[in-house]
Parts: structure tokens; sequence; C-alpha cells
């Protein structure tokens, strides 16, 4: 698998051949100098990162970060710019190849991170800050659903948050309005789905804010003190100043965004949108890869992961062909929850039958636990139909396996114990909080998220379901096989849309006649691709590579082969770009070879 082009591939590559050399028992070129270079670079990288990150920061306990939101301002953005660069022209003065331990893989993340925000910050994407189901204006929601105050102090910081968010609120706005004046902006159809959210937050009462999360269940002599007060203050400001900022909001989207509608749907029609999505290929694969080459690769999949899928068809004596099938699977009543709580009691049944079989595949697992619920009311009608909610072990909130609750019709039954895998354990929860825990690395590293390897390991962990024996009936097995046909069809769908300028319609009939996805989420997921593009390409991308890197092990190793150890080893470093993850576990392999 190749690197990025320019300067980055090289030294990554060179660093992921010395990580080789060096697991496998031969001496590195180590240079202690390279070493305290590089350690005064992340020291300074993770200063500069944590001003510009107030949200981390304020978990970790700086209060005076807690009272703020990112600084969205042009001024801000062109700082970080140059920030960006600075840095990055430093990175590259340091030998990799004189680089000891760890910092090989943090040189190789950390040169991921700031050589794609400089490629992509030639496009100015802060114009467009949202995707069909989210972004800047939910952002403050979710904060406030993981924000837990233990003091004075820290509730205040909130009040103080609610008061800023309609100065955040505008500074996306006014790059908005920019992106209007360029002709840089999302398609009419994604905008509409946006204001439908936002007449929901406008519409719940100051009193039921999602904004007053943080004031539920405060400790008891901070509610017996204060309680009431923080509460009644925070209601007044959702009333008088922050609810005010999201009708001014939703007003602009309404008419200045909406004046002269995008009705194209790929980024390729915006201006200079065609290198734009070159550029958003190789950063959400984290490879040098082409749109041509990926839909070729989604092409094969889709027709490999087919011929699977008729076998299953054969196997449960199903009488008919394969459409017939799919519209039993859509239509039948038996296979979809008959209320919420159903559903729920469902997914958290399966979540716990994958957790009484994670230690037969995992040596360490970690502390934080995680819980089932279902998606906030104001977000279910567009949003996915399950996802993963990151948590925080020191300020006591939980992982949260979020299971979309609306139109239960659209939610099948068949398809839950893949969900509940890739998104909870041994999927998005198991490594997610694994890497918070990392011990030994920089602290950026434990709060990096590199899509093609979190996905890619959490769509692994669909398949890792067959040997843990998640998939009980062959329409499960159908149903897993239909998520795996999902992401096959997103390497298709997404540079289909973005690239080779498909229909809405055309994109949609790749899930529709070749899965069993509902109606409704095929929608909801072709808008998602249309609005966030590239970031669906990332899935299947790296699960391709896990389980090419399993299938090598085993080959190798035959007998000598630790499934337990091959999980660990991928996870125990954290997220990183994919050369790099190809590098460690050839060389794991190489070094229990010759064990």
């Amino acid at each position: 698998m190749k690197g990025r082009p320019g300067k980055r591939a090289a030294g990554v590559v060179i660093g992921g051949l010395m990580i080789v050399v060096a697991l496998a028992g031969t001496p590195a070129m180590a240079d202690s100098s390279a070493d305290r270079e590089f350690d005064a670079l992340v020291a300074a990288y993770e200063i500069w990162q944590a001003e510009q990150e107030p949200v981390v920061a304020g978990r970790r306990g700086d209060l005076q970060a807690a009272a703020r939101w990112p600084d969205a301002s042009a001024a801000a953005v062109r700082a970080r710019r140059e920030a960006d660069r600075a840095f990055l022209a430093r990175l590259e003065r340091i030998p990799v190849d004189r680089l000891t331990g760890n910092n090989r893989i943090s040189h190789a993340v950390l040169d991921y991170l700031l050589r794609s925000n400089v490629a992509l910050a030639a496009f100015d994407p802060e114009r467009v800050p949202f995707v069909n189901d989210s972004g800047f204006f939910t952002m403050p929601l979710g904060v406030a659903s993981s924000t837990r105050p233990r003091t004075i102090e820290e509730a205040r910081a909130w009040l103080s948050r609610l008061e800023a968010l309609p100065a955040f609120l505008a500074q996306h706005r006014e790059w908005m309005a920019r992106g209007v004046a360029d002709g840089f902006v999302q398609p009419a159809y994604v905008v509409e789905a946006v204001i439908a959210q936002l007449e929901a937050i406008v519409a719940t009462s100051p009193a039921e804010s999602p904004l007053l999360e943080p004031f539920q269940g405060l400790p008891d002599a901070l509610e017996a003190a204060h309680g009431e007060a923080l509460r009644e203050r925070a209601v007044g400001l959702v009333e008088t100043r922050v609810l005010p900022a999201y009708r001014g909001l939703l007003e602009f989207f309404r008419t200045e965004y909406l004046a002269n509608p995008r009705e194209s749907i790929g980024i390729s029609e915006v201006p200079a949108g065609r290198e734009y999505y070159r550029e958003l290929v190789r950063h959400h694969t984290t490879l040098d890869t082409t749109p041509e080459q990926v839909h070729a690769r989604g092409l094969a999949e889709v027709k490999r992961i087919r011929a699977e899928m008729d076998r299953v068809v054969e196997d449960a004596g199903y009488d008919g062909d394969f459409a017939d099938f799919l519209h039993f699977l859509r239509t039948d009543e038996r296979f979809y929850a008959d209320s919420p709580r159903e559903l729920l009691m469902h997914a958290s049944y399966i979540a716990k039958r994958a957790d009484d079989q994670m230690p037969r595949f995992f040596g360490k697992l970690p502390r934080l636990s995680y819980g089932v619920r279902p998606v906030p009311a104001h977000m279910a009608p567009t949003y996915t139909t399950g996802r993963y909610w990151p948590g925080d072990l020191e300020n006591g909130v939980a992982g949260g396996y979020m299971v979309n609750t609306w139109a239960l019709d659209q939610r099948p039954l068949y398809t839950l114990p893949a969900l509940t895998l890739h998104e909870a354990v041994p999927g998005h929860h198991h490594q997610g909080s694994l890497a918070a825990e990392l011990e030994d690395v920089p602290e950026f590293r434990r709060n990096t998220y590199i899509t093609a390897f979190g996905e890619g390991w959490a769509l692994y962990t669909e398949h890792l379901g067959i040997e843990m024996g998640i998939y009980t009936t062959p329409y499960e097995h159908f149903g897993r096989l239909s998520y795996e046909m999902w992401r096959a069809c997103r390497l298709v769908v997404d540079t289909g849309i973005h690239y080779f300028g498909w229909s809405r319609e055309k994109a949609e009939a790749c899930f529709l006649e070749n899965s069993a996805l509902a109606a409704h989420n095929v929608r909801t997921e072709v808008a998602r691709y249309i609005s966030w593009p590239g970031q669906a390409l990332a899935y299947k991308t790296g699960e391709l590579l896990i389980r090419d890197l399993r299938d090598r092990a085993e080959k190798r190793l035959g007998d000598g082969f630790d499934l337990r150890g091959f999980h660990d080893h991928i996870l125990v470093d954290g997220a990183m770009p994919l050369e790099t993850l190809e590098a460690r576990m050839e060389a794991w392999i190489e070094a229990n070879a010759e064990s």
C-alpha cells in the first residue's frame, strides 16, 4: 500500500521500514538529539493544540478553556494555518530514521495530521462547516451531553459557554456567507435537512433545551447549594441569547443560503471541487490513491459480496429471486420492533452477548463502560441508524451506543447485530476507549481519530462477529453482508457522485438493488455522502487492509498465530495512517515467526 505523495510519503515510508527493522530485533540508528528535537516539537504542538481545542482542554480541567468555544474567526483560521505550516517544516527537519521507540509512530501520526491540514487549507473547507445531520450548530448540544460539572466554578464555566454561543454561531455564519459568494456551498437537498434540525432546536422550550443537560445530576452538595439558581440562569440564557441566535441562523439558511440553491450534488461541481475531491480521497484513505482506483476497488467488492449474499439466500431456503428476498426482508413485520423500547432491548441484549465474548478475542479491555441509548429526538429524523458517542472516564461519562428509534419500520432487527458490533464492542467503544487510556504517548495521540483506522477496525469487527457467535440466523448473516455491501457501495457511490457525476437516484440504486438496507436508511446515507465528500471511502479501505494483515499473519505463523495478540497489537498504539499500521503488523508477524 503506497503512502501519500511528496516528502511526507518518503518520511513515513522510511519510518515504517525502520519500524520493521527495529521490531524485528535489529538495532535502529538511534540519535538522542533527534528524540529531543521531536519531543520539543510535540510539546509545543500540544500547547498550541490545547489553545485551539477548548472543549478537549476543558474536559481536562482547564477552567478558562471550559468557558469558551473554538475560535472560528477568519483571523484564528489564518493563525492555525500558519502554525500548521511552521510545525510541518520543523517536523520535516527531524530525521525520522533516528527516532526511537514510540516516537516513530507519533511522527507518522503528526505528519499525517499536519500535511492533511496544509493540503486541505488551500480549499477553505471552513466555508462548509456542516453535513446533512450535524455540524457546528449541533456540536454545542453534543458537548452539553458529555459535560458534568463537579464544582461551582465548572458550572459557571458552562454558563459562560452559553453566553458565548451566539458569537460562535456567528463566526460560522460568516464563513458560510463567504461560501455563498464563492459558490462553494452544500446542495439544497442537504440544506433542507439541516433546516429541519434547526427548526426542531428552536421549537424546544428553554426549560427543555439539551443545553441544560450539564445541570442534571449535579453532585449533591452542588445541587443543594446552587442547583436551582444554575438552572434558572441557564434557562434565561437559552431564552434570551441562545435561541434568538439559532432563530437567526435558521433564517439565514432559509433566505440567504438558499437564495441561489445548488442543485448539483457532486463536490466536483463547485469551484476547484475536482481538485478538492482528489485531496479528500487521499486524506480519508491516508493513502496515495485516486478516485478511479477506489471506484474499481468498490466494484470488485460489490461483485464478491453479492456472490456471498446469493449463497445465504439459498441457505435460508427462500423460494424466490434476490429482489423478492429483499422485499420480504424490508416488509415482513417479524423483522421490526413494535416500540422504541423493544428496539433498545434487542440492541442491549446483543451488546451484552458481545461483552460476554470479549475476553476470548482480546487480552486487553478498556476500563470505560458504555450504555445503549436512543438518538435524541431533535436529531433522529435525519440521523444515521446508529452511532457511537465517546465517553469520558475522568468526568464520569460512559460511552454511548446510540440507536435511532425514529421510524421503526426502517430499523430492521436483522442488521442490529452488525450495527452493535461496529458501534459498541469490539468496534468503536473498544478501540476508542483503549486509545484514550494509552500510556507513554503524547496527548495528541490519545485524541487523534483517523477515519481509515477507526472505521476500518469497526467494519472488521462486524466480520469478527461470525467467530464470536453473534449471528444466529441466515437473516442476521444476510444483514451483516448487507452492511458489508453498504460499505462496498460507498466506494462506488462516493466516487460516483463526487467524481463521475452520478445522480442521487443512481447512487441510491447501488444500495437498494444489492442490500437489504431500508429505503429510508439508504436516502439518509446517500445524503450523508453527498454532504461529506470522501469520508465514506475510509471504511472499506481500512477493513480490507486489516483482513489482509490477518490473512498474512495466519499463513505465516500457522499454529503459532495468536488472535488475541494480533487484535491487541493492532490497537495498542492507537490510530495511525494505514501504511504505518501495515509496517507495524508486518514487523509483529516477523517477530512472532522468529520467536
